[in-house]
């Protein structure tokens, strides 16, 4: 089975590549790794929330956002190299906007991490961090980027 068999027996349609925001490209291959850009959770083009996790946005509503976000480097990695030259994923690192006293940022990340594992089974057992930031682009309550192993 390929990874894009997986994404349509999962029914995940992998989104478009969201512009960037400022002066760099989604995602770059150097050698076997591609690393995307940060990842804000857009939706159809938009912003799917803003303000900061434990303020604004429920943790549990960020865990959702951070999915979203997994999925739109996903899309970088696509764009790039295609879904099936996926080895493995790598490295996840997941950024909360968190407000202040806010410490459940491993559990926001897990949105992320529980799609990479939904997808990708033991190729998406990956390292991670999980970072509470002041402040992300534009208000987002999370950003992702990852390291993907691909042929």
């Amino acid at each position: 089975m390929t990874w894009s068999d997986r994404l349509a027996e999962l029914g995940i349609e992998l989104p478009g590549v969201a512009a960037p925001l400022a002066a760099y490209v989604p995602a770059v291959r150097s050698g076997s790794h591609v690393y995307t850009s940060g990842q804000l959770p857009f939706v159809d083009g938009a912003l799917a929330a803003t303000g900061k996790v434990g303020g604004e946005v429920s943790p549990e509503e960020a865990k959702g956002h951070a999915r979203i976000a997994a999925l739109n480097a996903l899309a970088a990695v696509h764009a790039l190299v295609g879904i099936d030259s996926v080895v493995r994923i790598v490295k996840v690192v997941g950024f909360v906007a968190s407000a202040e006293g806010f410490t459940g940022q491993p559990a926001v990340v897990n949105g992320a991490s529980e799609l990479l594992g939904e997808i990708f089974g033991d190729a998406g057992v990956h390292a991670r961090s999980a970072v509470g930031v002041a402040e992300l682009p534009i208000a987002s309550p999370v950003e992702v980027e990852l390291i993907v192993e691909v042929r």
